[in-house]
């Protein structure tokens, strides 16, 4: 299913496509990819020969009825792995834990450093408790990737995807191997993400900002609050200037009839 998932998508988009020659033919390897849009995790695996899978909510695999199932054999199909989000710290352990099974099995692994799509294109600062968890727990090199124009292709919200070319740049392969054992210190854990991370700016050309991606869709969202709270309170005002404007028209109006009369 891959493999005609795969054909039909790049018919259709026709990728283009840098680096191939830096994922290994065979052995274990983790692509570390910035995230523009839903549809990153499709094309990044159809441009390869090699399965590459990445992490999806158990939601994706046990939605009841016919859409559910063709919902999770394709999520399948791509190579998405479903990870139960219960516990008390959700899906993090969760998703380690399965990334950690998939390299050591000798596959690839595909992670989203950032956790979250960027909210305007822009690249945000790499989360430490995966990538470099699994990177240091298995020593495998993690190859930087990066997606180009797929928010584009479909942005948040969008359903049909617009036809165009997305890029896909695959960087030189990162050695980790020096702090293997070493997935406990904090420190470690954030100069690996920020190396993964520096070498995704110089292949995406983005703008890099040193805050997470989630904070910063809070601060959209509380800045599109305040905005429609101060549409709000103009359009109120509005009113009742409006009302009281038909009210002083109104007297002037009487008023005149009265002086008429």
């Amino acid at each position: 299913m891959k493999f005609s998932i795969g054909g039909s998508l790049k018919l259709a988009f026709r990728p283009w496509v840098e680096g191939l020659e830096n994922v290994p033919a065979d052995g274990p390897a983790i692509l570390a990819s910035n995230h523009l849009s839903f549809s990153d995790s499709f094309f990044l695996p159809a441009v390869l020969d090699r399965k590459v899978t990445f992490i999806a909510k158990a939601e994706y695999f046990t939605t009841p009825g016919v859409k559910g199932k063709l919902t999770a054999a394709f999520f399948k199909g791509v190579g998405q792995l479903p990870v139960d989000r219960s516990g008390v710290r959700g899906a993090g352990d969760a998703a380690i834990r399965a990334g950690i099974e998939v390299v050591e099995k000798g596959g690839l692994f595909g992670i989203y450093p950032e956790g979250t799509r960027s909210p305007d294109g822009r690249l945000y600062r790499g989360k430490p408790g995966g990538l470099a968890r699994v990177a240091l727990a298995t020593g495998a090199p993690v190859i930087p990737v990066a997606m180009i124009d797929t928010e584009k292709i479909q942005p948040p919200g969008k359903v049909v995807p617009k036809l165009m070319r997305p890029g896909i740049r695959i960087g030189r392969p990162l050695d980790f191997s020096r702090y293997h054992g070493m997935e406990g210190d904090r420190f470690i854990l954030r100069s690996v993400t920020d190396e993964v991370m520096y070498e995704i700016m110089k292949l995406s050309g983005q703008e890099y900002v040193d805050i997470y991606a989630t904070a910063a869709k809070r601060r959209i969202a509380d800045a599109e609050k305040a905005a429609k709270a101060e549409r709000a309170e103009l359009e109120k005002a509005q009113k009742a200037a409006q009302a009281e404007l038909e009210k002083a028209q109104k007297a002037e109006k009487s008023a005149q009839e009265e002086r008429s009369a």
